[in-house]
């Protein structure tokens, strides 16, 4: 017989959803997120991963297409990132030759 419910579904919720904003506000892990949301909320941090495991978990053919979208999404940002980098380098590069050509 498994054990009662000792959290609502509404402290799961919220619970679940103070790690999200800890674990982007802080920068840190999600272990430590874990942690400090569990002891101002009195749970576990075993229990708190659970719970954010079976949250993030696809159960239908929709989120399997949105959890694909968001990884093509993500990559996409990624490349957009690197490409924006090596702009800002070479017009860096190109004004510091262009000084040095007035200079001379």
């Amino acid at each position: 017989m498994a054990a009662p419910r000792k959290f609502d579904a509404e402290t799961r919720e919220r619970a679940v959803r103070m790690y999200h904003e800890h674990l982007a506000d802080a920068q840190c892990s999600k272990v430590a997120a874990r942690t400090h949301v569990g002891s101002l909320l009195g749970v576990n941090p075993a229990t708190l991963r659970n719970w954010i495991e079976a949250e993030s978990s696809p159960s239908s053919p929709e989120s399997t297409a949105e959890s694909a979208e968001v990884r093509r999404l993500k990559r996409e940002n990624a490349e957009l990132r690197r490409a924006n980098e090596i702009l800002k380098t070479a017009s860096a590069f190109f004004a510091a030759a262009e000084l040095d050509r007035r200079l001379t």
